[in-house]
């Protein structure tokens, strides 16, 4: 998936109010960006980062520049657009592109399911089980080469574990997708430091039948692409 404005490079000067980021262009300017991540961003957000903003002329938007990327500066890029996942994965879903599920035809967004909740991607197939589909963005790497899951405390995560735990037994495919954002990770796990509580209803869920996968992805300035599955550790 290519951005629709070429990117442009910045440093970080600070990320504030969760979703506002001041940066200074390489001309010199600075400039407030929209920060598209409600987490916390561990490692992503410190002060003279490498970053790259995507420009936009949209008279709606407040704001003139959306922070989509983090530059590792060794060759090694960190999505940080929350957004981007779901856009991500859709296309590929659609595209036959995810070959655990490549094999249903029809892709349905967001569809009310569980207790107030809608599941990212609904898909059927005559004569398969439904397959709920949900999609976590992970960016936190704590070890050289191990990205993690969730990077701070997820209610809304662990919710979703129950649900998709119930839809398995009740027959369903419950899959959870984690689009990993970062380039430099060959491996995943979940962060049960940071949120037991999610941790545990991940075990849980995993021993209801849930199925996992977990994708890397190709990141440019220039794009976002799909990657090869990844082996979960712990």
């Amino acid at each position: 998936m290519r951005f629709q404005t070429e990117l442009v490079p910045a440093c970080l000067i600070r990320r504030y109010k969760r979703f506002l980021a001041d940066c200074t262009l390489d001309d010199g300017r600075e400039v407030t960006a929209h920060c598209a991540n409600p987490g916390s961003m561990m490692g992503l957000a410190e002060p003279g980062m490498r970053i790259w903003l995507e420009p936009n002329d949209d008279p709606k938007r407040k704001l003139s520049y959306g922070w989509r990327l983090v530059d590792h500066e060794n060759g090694h890029f960190t999505g940080v657009d929350t957004a981007l996942p779901n856009r991500a994965v859709k296309a590929a879903l659609m595209a036959g592109l995810v070959p655990a599920l490549a094999q249903y035809g029809t892709v349905r967004p967001e569809v009310k399911y569980g207790e107030n909740s809608r599941i990212d991607f609904l898909l059927t197939q005559a004569g398969l089980p439904d397959a709920y589909v949900e999609v976590k963005s992970a960016t936190l790497s704590r070890t050289p080469g191990l990205v993690e899951f969730p990077d701070s405390v997820t209610a809304r995560g662990a919710k979703h574990l129950n649900e998709l735990a119930r839809m398995a037994e009740l027959g369903h495919r419950a899959v959870l997708l984690y689009l990993v954002q970062r380039t430099d990770c060959t491996a995943f796990s979940v962060a049960a430091d940071i949120d037991p509580t999610y941790a545990a209803a991940f075990t849980a869920a995993r021993a209801a039948g849930l199925e996992t996968l977990i994708i890397s992805t190709h990141i440019s300035p220039e794009q976002v692409t799909l990657g090869t599955e990844l082996p979960l550790k712990g």
